[in-house]
Parts: C-alpha cells; structure tokens; sequence
C-alpha cells in the first residue's frame, strides 16, 4: 500500500469535481460524531503541508494541514449529535453526518471518494477501504473532520472541566472512565454506547 496518499483515485473517476469524504469520532463515549468533505480546485496544486490519515499525524501537524486546507480547498462538516446517534446507531450517524458534510459544499461534487467499505445512500460515490492512506482528498477530509471534533470537545470541556475531553476526546480511557464513575453523565453522553447503557442501567435497578 502507497505510504503517502495521492490524487490517483481522483484521476480515475469519470468526474471533475470529486470530494473526498471522512468522519472522525466513531468510538468516543460523548460528543457528536463529525464528517468532513473536501474538494481539491486542483490536483496541480502546490501543497506545502503534509496531507495524509490523520491518525497517522502529530497534533501540531495536523493543526498546520488544517489551517492550509480550510484556506485552499472547497470544504464542509457535518455532525450528528449524541441524540441522533442514539436513535440511529454510529454507523448511520456517521453516514448522514458525511451527506450533511457534502450538501453543505458551497460546490456540488460530481463523485464522492468515502473512507470505509460504505457509500451514504444519499452520495453518488465509491467506498475506499483505508482511503485516508491512498487518497488526498480524503485524506484532507479526515484531518478536518478530526480537528473541528477536537476542537468540538476542548468548548464542551471548558463547560464539564471535570472530564478531561479536552485531553481524552470523550474516548474511553481508564481517567475518562472515573470521572464518569464519580461525577455520572450528562446529556453530552451516547446513552447507547455499552459502558454508558451499561451505568444508566444500573443506576434504573438501585432505584
């Protein structure tokens, strides 16, 4: 597999305006699930950053290809929020938090390159299994789906200081955890998610 990602997938699609497509926050136990959509203006472009999975990326490199992209490309987020993802579970959350991303594009692409196995039903598009590592645009789409959630969770942490989002993201690290053990949940919790269900649950019985 290529190490850094390129416009090659872009270049093989029958279309001009493509959009790469990516979520960020699947796992964590709070806070919305956020998509991402990108269009490159051109695939000549100079890029004086690095653009690849952002997973694969340091805070401060991240921060620097966030900054470039949302200057130089056509983007959007979207999100669905823990309710929603409560009423339609993550994996259909994160599909219409990505239709959100592209309807909000100040440019309609013609083609959609999704992260995953999965197309929205919404997008006309093809699914990338591990498409963060092989195409820009999606690439550029994870890194400003996984800043604005970030970013995201460090506001509602000046609100709730006590559960360290700021520094965990809402995953559920053993800190993270505690802090639910003592301080409980609020309405920034996914009620469906097992450790969550699992608290609500108990907290019903001794009732």
């Amino acid at each position: 597999m290529k190490t850094n990602p390129d416009f090659s997938y872009e270049n093989e699609c029958d279309a001009v305006i493509v959009a790469g497509c990516d979520e960020a926050g699947r796992g964590p136990l709070c806070g919305p699930v956020v998509a991402a959509a990108v269009i490159f203006p051109r695939r000549d472009i100079e890029i004086p950053v690095v653009i690849r999975d952002s997973k694969q990326m340091t805070h401060r490199a991240r921060a620097a290809a966030y900054e470039w992209i949302t200057q130089n490309t056509v983007w959007a987020v979207g999100q669905c929020t823990p309710a929603e993802i409560d009423e339609l579970n993550i994996l259909w959350a994160s599909m219409l938090a990505m239709e959100r991303a592209v309807s909000a594009l100040a440019v309609r692409p013609e083609f959609c390159l999704v992260d995953g196995n999965r197309v929205p039903k919404g997008l006309v598009g093809a699914a990338l299994i591990k498409g963060d590592a092989k195409s820009l645009s999606i690439a550029a789409a994870s890194i400003v789906a996984k800043e604005t959630r970030d970013r995201i969770m460090a506001d509602l942490a000046a609100q709730y200081p006590q559960y360290g989002w700021d520094k965990n993201a809402g995953y559920p690290t053993q800190s993270h955890l505690q802090a639910i053990e003592k301080y409980g949940i609020n309405d920034c919790y996914r009620k469906s998610f097992g450790p969550i269900k699992e608290r609500i649950k108990n907290e019903t019985s001794h009732d």
